[in-house]
């Protein structure tokens, strides 16, 4: 498998290295981005609610940083989505408690990207060393597959992670 990884991405095999080596039972470090995690905490029964659920279920890790999450913090506060500040936090406690915060002290370099404001997210993915980020941003998808991860759609991420055993279910002996 990784002979045939490095053929598709040459240049990458440090990267391809750790991705597989990487153990498959652990939890995927998925960054998502600020819209997903929008959709799926105030939209319960939306396209994006399996989300919530996987992310509950511990199926992955969410990991943030501050700037992601003062973003999320700031975007429920928008008063299209009519939120008091208590349904704020209570939608807060059931997405934060699941995350990994990566403190990022000198931001990495990243590939140009066509929205400067998205940098955070390609940011977080080098220093929280992510294997996807989920994204429906045009700006993020158009990526090369160069980057040192995944960049993908949110149903394209929900296929992948239905089709990797749940660390819950009995393993074989």
């Amino acid at each position: 498998m990784r002979g045939i990884l490095q053929a598709r991405l040459p240049g990458r095999a440090k990267a391809l290295n750790e991705l597989c080596t990487m153990n498959p039972a652990a939890p995927w470090r998925v960054v998502l981005d600020t819209n997903l995690v929008l959709s799926a905490l105030v939209f319960q029964q939306g396209r994006l609610s399996s989300l919530r659920a996987l992310w509950q279920a511990k199926r992955f890790t969410s990991i943030l940083s501050r700037e992601t999450a003062v973003e999320l913090i700031r975007a429920l506060a928008y008063p299209k989505f009519r939120l008091t500040a208590a349904e704020q936090q209570e939608l807060l406690a059931d997405y934060l408690p699941h995350c990994k915060v990566v403190t990022i002290i000198a931001p990495p370099s990243v590939p140009y990207c066509r929205d400067p404001a998205d940098n955070k997210f390609l940011q977080l993915v080098v220093a929280g060393k992510a294997d996807w980020l989920v994204t429906g941003d045009k700006d993020l998808l158009v990526m090369p597959d160069t980057f040192v991860c995944r960049i993908i759609t949110a149903e394209a991420f929900l296929a992948q992670i239905s089709n990797r055993p749940s660390d819950k279910q009995p393993r074989a002996n």
